[in-house]
């Protein structure tokens, strides 16, 4: 398999929350713990975070680095995990993501062996819509995703028609995450407060 990192994009404003979603405790722990939990089992070359206030996240002692193309939304992080990944392949999941789950995870890296690892792109399919903040990206993206970013065209998927892309169905994850839990992200207080009560 070739190598891989994995990125934690974290540089959003939260404006839903209302302060730094990284950093709100989800039982007792913040949310960007509940993630790293998660992928920090895959054996990945090096885990990153893209925050663009670099002394928050100082204390989990990881290579963190700012939003290359600043207030460029999801794809502008995206980006910066690409650009600053030390791998030709970069795992990119949000910090807002706590229910990942290891084993789909493993999966998807397991298919960068798939047609000798020429896709661009693994992404899962979730309610219809690929999880673009839960994929693999080659460094092939950061091209096309540049262009996209200097003509403001900021469509997190709006680049997949240029590149290969490898979806990954419902259907062919269903066992490894039945209930799509690891598409769940908590943007809000109130979702905070029902993720809490286990709802």
């Amino acid at each position: 398999m070739p190598d891989f990192s994995v990125a934690i994009v974290a540089g959003g404003r939260s404006s839903r929350m209302g302060r730094d979603k990284s950093f709100v405790l989800l039982h007792g722990k913040p949310m960007i713990e509940h993630v790293l939990a998660h992928v920090s089992a895959l054996g990945a070359e090096s885990v990153l975070l893209i925050a663009n206030r670099l002394d928050d996240y100082a204390y989990l002692r990881l290579p963190t680095y700012p939003d290359v193309f600043p207030d460029k939304g999801s794809l502008g992080g995206i980006y910066s995990a690409v650009h600053h990944s030390p791998s030709e392949y970069t795992l990119v999941v949000g910090c807002d993501m706590p229910y990942l789950s290891t084993a789909l995870l493993r999966y998807m890296t397991n298919l960068l062996d798939e047609h000798l690892g020429l896709y661009d792109v693994i992404v899962p399919v979730h309610d219809n819509h690929p999880q673009g903040l839960h994929a693999i990206y080659r460094k092939t993206c950061l091209a096309p995703i540049r262009a996209d970013l200097e003509a403001d065209r900021l469509k997190v998927i709006g680049f997949y028609g240029a590149v290969s892309v490898r979806y990954i169905q419902p259907a062919e994850y269903h066992d490894l995450d039945p209930g799509g839990q690891s598409f769940q992200n908590i943007n809000t207080p109130e979702e905070l407060g029902r993720a809490n009560q286990g709802q």
